[in-house]
């Protein structure tokens, strides 16, 4: 079991691959199209990306990976959704890449997206599936799991978007090819909708972190009464619960992320440790994308300005891999099952009582 206090000195990042991230994605800000409502794969970005070994990350270098883990992974999610980029890095590596190495299955290239159908062959919400060569399908088949790596002719594909404006598609699926789909071992299906939720969160926590900035820049920049609003103190307020809430949001990330790594998904307490990342995350988020509006005024509402790129990805991605509420009303039967006389035990291990049985909340994400 991994404990939280063995975890004083949190594992950060390779600092070689941050700036090399930083540099890409700031010139991609600095040269992206004018934003607007309906937002689209950027395949040219997708393909700088791939070209960097970025793409497949996690991957396993033996199948054409990179070999790197959670707290490098989590860094890319987070830049990446700071510099609002459009490209599905959570689903291609970290749950579609890594469901195909523990099912045993090829990873031959082109992009792939990932799914839960549910028992009928739907699934709702599934991001960029129209842009993708392949969809890998984890499927609950009675009392076992089964992954198919299905080819992108063999579904039905009805066009939707989420809020954010990106590709958010309802896929039907062929029970057949469900049904064909390699068994994998029942702590796959489990740990999946776990790595989901930490995923977004990261994403969400990177977008929430250059709100702060481009909020600091605003109240700096914008002069009322003669002086800079951000010299009122009611906008000093404002600012403040901004950067408070995204700071307590990325300590919950970071912990979740370090115990994932530590533990590598089999410390026990990772429902808990993600269940405060994805409650912490989805709180922040009401907080910040209210106040970064309030702060900005009108010109923040406009396309042309960055924050509607940051704060509609931001209420999109806090509600996938479990809403706030069932990751609320999960931290609750936590708490609830281990007593006031084990509290302290499951902040610091993660760990109720054995016998809790409790799993995370599942949604069509």
């Amino acid at each position: 079991m991994t404990d939280l206090r063995d975890l004083a000195e949190p594992t950060t990042p390779d600092p070689d691959l941050v700036g090399v991230l930083t540099d890409l994605f700031a010139d991609y800000r600095a040269t992206r199209a004018t934003p607007t409502a309906v937002v689209d794969l950027d395949r040219d970005l997708w393909q700088r990306l791939e070209q960097l070994g970025m793409t497949r990350l996690t991957g396993r270098e033996s199948s054409g990976g990179s070999g790197g883990g959670w707290v490098d992974a989590a860094a890319l999610l987070g830049l990446a959704a700071a510099a609002a980029a459009p490209v599905p890095l959570a689903e291609h590596d970290l749950l579609g890449g890594w469901l195909l190495e523990a099912a045993g299955l090829p990873n031959d290239g082109g992009l792939r997206t990932v799914c839960r159908p549910d028992p009928s062959g739907v699934a709702l919400n599934v991001t960029w599936a129209r842009d993708a060569s392949r969809i890998v399908a984890l499927w609950e088949d009675r009392d076992q799991w089964r992954v198919a790596d299905v080819p992108i002719d063999r579904v039905a594909i009805e066009e939707r978007r989420n809020l954010a404006g990106e590709p958010s598609d309802t896929v039907e699926f062929d029970l057949d090819d469900l049904e064909n789909g390699t068994v994998v071992a029942h702590e796959i299906g489990e740990q999946f909708h776990l790595r989901g939720a930490l995923a977004r969160s990261a994403q969400v926590v990177g977008a929430m972190e250059r709100v702060v900035e481009v909020v600091l820049a605003h109240v700096r920049e914008r002069e009322q009464f003669g002086r800079p609003i951000g010299r009122f103190q009611a906008v000093q307020h404002l600012v403040a619960d901004i950067a408070s809430e995204t700071a307590l949001a990325r300590a919950a990330t970071d912990a979740a992320v370090a115990r994932a790594a530590a533990s590598e998904w089999r410390d026990p307490g990772m429902l808990f440790a993600v269940g405060v990342a994805k409650s912490c995350v989805g709180h922040a988020a009401s907080v910040v994308v209210r106040g970064a509006h309030q702060a900005l005024g009108a010109i923040g509402t406009t396309l042309e300005h960055e924050l509607h790129t940051l704060t509609r990805p931001i209420l999109a991605r806090r509600s996938e891999y479990g809403s706030l509420q069932d990751w609320d009303e999960t931290l609750t039967a936590l708490a609830s099952s281990a007593g006031h006389d084990r509290l302290w035990t499951l902040i610091t291990t993660g760990r109720a009582k054995p016998s809790s049985g409790q799993r995370p909340p599942h949604d069509n994400a």
